[in-house]
């Protein structure tokens, strides 16, 4: 690593070298080439073989990864245009096939091609990567599926639900994401050989006016680059609309990973369930003791950093002018490489939180005995009219009795002892141990929150699961620091 300059975070700290590699330079002026000679091809197989031979395009390819970048880099400094730099550099070993390198293409065709590969792959490792989330959280909502935990509405104890049930919301929002991640892929579509301003006219030149070649030159270009589809209509480079529409669909996995992270901190501070803490791993420098949820929070910052970059690719696609301004390039060479590797870091920290989470039972059991007596009160309440009791008398002698109790927890630090205060009271017609029978029972709270959770999961996540149970097992989750 080179310690004199700037290194980029995401490269050396966070990212799979997976993802690194697709957005490396090296593989970009690979894929360049790669399109060049799918041009070529194209172009000797629809009759321009006295022009395109074959020795040329068997040049091509045997030198296809030979690229001198220092002298691409010495010649863009010179013409300040860095694919005619990399087609001189081509040339350079291509001497047979130099003249007719880029033949009737714009710049465009290579970038726009590459980048739509590009991005495609890396669409299947995100992919990948928000699967193995779904078959951790999967086997851990099935684990918990049973134990009962309070539940929380505007951060306040609420009705209990169970830990398995929580996590089938996690669940849920990233099947929203990856329904959103298999539309994208259909929207993925090659630029294919549209020519400077989308419009074909140097390749209909070079076919002597021949629409039908131009047309299957189009679709032979994009067959041989690996693309099912191709756009039918471009301007200079293909639609901003699909970056946009790419950044939003990775800012939503932030936004899911970006809940599930600042949960699991609050969880953490209320030490019912943590991340994993490795066994020599420091919590805090000065603080011996911390076991601070670095990961989440780690993930929480980087899905704060993917959602915001949604700006900036909706206002590069609308400050489009007609069919192009270069207002597009400086931003997208930073901000689309980010926001896969991003997306990259979060699942990394997704999946490897989500491998190993510790659930503490006794203090989800502590948490739950301080609040279901509160909890308890409208059967309480139900019971003692079955007793004769008035309702209205009833609620308001467990009101009287509910205010002072939680007085007395928040204002003087104990216990909840509403029960006693219950069973001291000559107007309620039960016993203490008849009280704590009303709470003994922490299951009869959750309602069907078992129940939901195995029909989520058989019914809706386990059919998913078993479609892609391909990629399960296939990421490194591995963190670097």
């Amino acid at each position: 690593m080179n310690r004199d300059v700037y290194q980029e975070p995401l490269v050396s700290r966070y990212t799979s070298r997976e993802m690194q590699e697709l957005f490396s330079e090296q593989n970009k002026i690979e894929t360049w080439r790669r399109c060049w000679i799918a041009l070529a091809e194209a172009q000797n197989e629809l009759g321009l073989s006295d022009i395109v031979t074959q020795d040329m395009i068997n040049e091509l390819k045997e030198h296809a990864t030979d690229i001198d970048f220092d002298l691409a880099a010495k010649k863009e400094k010179e013409i300040r245009h860095d694919v005619m730099a990399h087609v001189f550099a081509y040339g350079q070993v291509c001497p047979k096939a130099e003249r007719i390198i880029h033949l009737g293409a714009t710049s465009q065709f290579v970038v726009c091609n590459t980048d739509l590969i590009v991005q495609s792959k890396a669409l299947q490792l995100i992919k990948k990567g928000v699967v193995n989330v779904l078959h951790n959280l999967t086997n851990f909502a099935r684990k918990y599926k049973d134990m009962a935990t309070l539940g929380y509405t505007h951060y306040q104890p609420a009705q209990p639900t169970t830990v398995g049930k929580r996590n089938t919301l996690y669940i849920q929002d990233l099947l929203m994401d990856l329904d959103y991640i298999e539309y994208l892929e259909k929207q993925v579509k090659a630029r294919g050989a549209k020519g400077t301003v989308g419009t074909q006219a140097t390749f209909l030149e070079l076919f002597k006016g021949d629409h039908s070649k131009v047309r299957k030159l189009d679709r032979f270009v994009s067959d041989k680059l690996g693309f099912k589809e191709v756009f039918p209509v471009t301007g200079q480079t293909y639609t901003r609309k699909l970056d946009m529409k790419t950044s939003e669909t990775l800012a939503g996995i932030a936004s899911s990973a970006h809940k599930f992270a600042v949960d699991m901190r609050l969880l953490s501070n209320m030490k019912v369930q943590e991340e994993p803490f490795a066994k020599s791993q420091v919590g805090s420098s000065a603080m011996a003791y911390k076991r601070n949820p670095m990961r989440s929070e780690r993930m929480t910052g980087l899905a704060r950093k993917l959602m915001g970059l949604p700006l900036n690719f909706s206002g590069t696609y609308s400050n489009q002018w007609f069919e192009r301004t270069l207002d597009d390039s400086a931003i997208r060479r930073m901000d689309m490489p980010q926001a896969f590797l991003l997306a990259d870091a979060i699942l990394k920290l997704y999946i490897n939180i989500t491998s190993d989470m510790v659930v503490f039972p006794k203090q989800i059991e502590r948490h739950l005995l301080q609040e279901l007596p509160f909890m308890s009160t409208e059967k309480i309440l139900m019971a003692a009219v079955e007793r004769g009791k008035s309702r209205q008398e009833m609620h308001e002698v467990i009101k009287h009795h509910s205010v002072e109790a939680g007085r007395v927890v928040k204002e003087e630090g104990k216990e909840n002892d509403l029960l006693d205060r219950l069973a001291e009271d000559n107007a309620v017609p039960f016993r203490r141990e008849e009280l704590d029978e009303f709470i003994n029972d922490y299951q009869q709270f959750t309602g069907r929150a078992s129940q939901q959770t195995e029909e989520f999961l058989a019914e809706v996540v386990d059919p998913i699961l078993l479609s892609y149970k391909h990629l399960i097992g296939e990421v490194d989750s591995t963190l670097s620091v």
